[in-house]
């Protein structure tokens, strides 16, 4: 009979054999290769929101200036921020004392949401949308908080939420990208292709850039039209020779998606054309989003082109401003102006449109960037600003199953560090996961023996409260 020694004598030649067929089955062909796809998948459960447009704020929006209302910055004006607030500070040298805002803020609509003066736009959708005034996160960079907010840890090689989205659920349109980027024509934000990329998912779930100028997608058309047939005949050709390589190196990922773009490049000819032609809008809708006028044009044009492409059956977009303008450092009033006048009209005029249309109930609108910012001036006097704030800021989400006219969680008696009602990062993906239909601790993809998942292993929660 073996003795105990004996068992664990020969005990790590199992382990070790178990690690030799793990790193020899990456070599070999899989009897089955996965094929990675757009097709629709079935979510886990009934979903609440079918698609989703992401208004992305660059910079960290002043949470107490624009929605989270602190009469107590008034009261102590200009006194030193405790020791909790000062260790947050990264600029010492230039730190005042706390700061009020200069906006008046109002209750609107029938729910009496307290939104600011600086916002009069959104003001008069208040009672469609739900604000989060106790959002949190862990890392006061920019890059650092940008990577946590898009793909859920401080690493630069993490697929992004929209890129998980397409690979939970797919695409109800096979003719057009199913994940969108709108970018700001004047600047790309900050970690640019980083913010939409798909990391070590597939490559087929990545993000897709539109431009918002000139021809929206390069070299979609041929400089000389062939005769239909001919083009028929082509493409069919492509097609098999297409699948014969792909069937010749199975399991390949990177060749799956190459040849997915190239196909569904071939299928957007028609179609991405007729989505993007604001021609065929009215006159009324083109001024409701604010195109008629210069400040608010650009962003104007592409959160209609985000509805066009929604109501098309585009799984998600993503609009994004130039680089980071609501970063206000210094000259914060100054910056807000023309912050909040660039994206407030056509933010809340897209809201409107989606309701209109019969779209708002089935498309998650969130708005929001990737911190706030602090309750202290920055820079003295009228030159003052404010340092980036991630213990405590405000988003807002509409439609897509969230309540309308809602406030949820709050910050301190100064707007610093949320305090009641918290929410993470890591709960916010949790909740847009669960309104499109998935539960984030089953939507994994298996790597290097782990099952990934956004949320990674971090508490996580749907927030329930603000649901509808």
């Amino acid at each position: 009979m073996p003795t105990r020694r004996d068992l664990f004598s020969r005990l790590s030649d199992g382990l070790m054999g178990t690690a030799l067929a793990s790193l020899l089955a990456r070599d070999l062909p899989a009897a089955a290769p996965t094929l990675y796809d757009l097709t629709p998948k079935k979510p886990h459960h009934p979903p609440k929101a079918k698609a989703i447009i992401q208004l992305f704020q660059n910079g960290g929006p002043s949470q107490v200036d624009l929605f989270d209302h602190k009469p107590a910055l008034t009261k102590y004006a200009g006194q030193a921020p405790g020791r909790d607030l000062a260790s947050e500070v990264r600029a010492v040298r230039e730190t005042g004392g706390l700061m009020p805002s200069r906006y008046r803020f109002n209750r609107h609509g029938q729910s009496g949401l307290e939104i600011s003066e600086a916002l009069p736009h959104l003001a008069k959708v208040a009672d469609e949308i739900t604000v989060v005034r106790s959002m949190y996160t862990t890392h006061l960079a920019h890059e650092a908080a940008l990577f946590i907010m898009h793909g859920g840890r401080i690493l630069p090689t993490r697929p992004s939420l929209g890129s998980w989205i397409l690979y939970g659920l797919g695409s109800e349109n096979q003719n057009l990208p199913a994940y969108v980027v709108l970018d700001d024509p004047k600047g790309p934000p900050i970690n640019f292709i980083q913010n939409w990329q798909s990391g070590w998912l597939p490559a087929v779930y990545q993000g897709t850039r539109v431009r918002s100028e000139g021809s929206p997608i390069l070299n979609l058309h041929a400089k000389a039209e062939d005769p239909a047939g001919v083009v028929d005949l082509t493409r069919s050709l492509l097609h098999r020779m297409d699948a014969a390589h792909r069937d010749r190196h199975p399991g390949n990922a990177e060749l799956q998606a190459r040849i997915a773009n190239y196909e569904l490049a071939a299928r957007m000819q028609m179609e991405a054309t007729d989505a993007l032609d604001l021609s065929k809008e009215s006159e009324a809708t083109k001024e409701a989003y604010g195109m008629n006028d210069e400040r608010t044009a650009s962003y104007g044009k592409r959160c209609l082109m985000a509805r066009r492409l929604i109501e098309r059956g585009v799984r998600l977009v993503q609009v994004y401003i130039e680089g980071q303008i609501w970063d206000n450092h210094n000259k914060i009033w100054e910056g807000l102006e023309y912050a909040c006048g660039k994206t407030d009209r056509p933010s809340a005029a897209l809201v409107r449109d989606l309701k209109e249309r019969g779209l708002l109930d089935s498309t998650l609108v969130v708005w929001g960037g990737e911190f706030g910012r602090l309750p202290i001036a920055q820079a003295p006097g009228d030159t003052a600003g404010r340092d980036h704030g991630p213990s405590g800021f405000s988003l807002w989400m509409a439609g897509g199953g969230v309540k309308r006219g809602f406030g949820y969680g709050a910050t301190d008696e100064i707007g610093y560090r949320a305090a009641e009602s918290k929410v993470s990062v890591h709960d916010f993906h949790a909740t847009v996961l669960h309104l499109l239909g998935m539960n984030h601790r089953d939507l994994t993809f298996q790597r290097e023996g782990r099952h990934e998942r956004i949320t990674d292993e971090f508490p996580a929660r749907v927030v329930n409260e603000i649901l509808a």
